[in-house]
């Protein structure tokens, strides 16, 4: 492989990691409450 793909390779690992943290420090700030329940066991709540 020569230079240039290595860095290309390094870059994009480092975007698809990146976003992967990202979507998960979101997650922990914002977590979604209504996950798992459908609409009809929600009304009854």
């Amino acid at each position: 492989m020569s230079g240039s793909a290595i860095a290309m390779m390094v870059v994009a690992l480092g975007l698809v990691w990146g976003g992967l943290a990202a979507s998960l420090m979101h997650l922990r700030r914002n977590p979604d409450e209504t996950s798992g329940l459908t609409a009809p066991e929600r009304l009854h709540d």
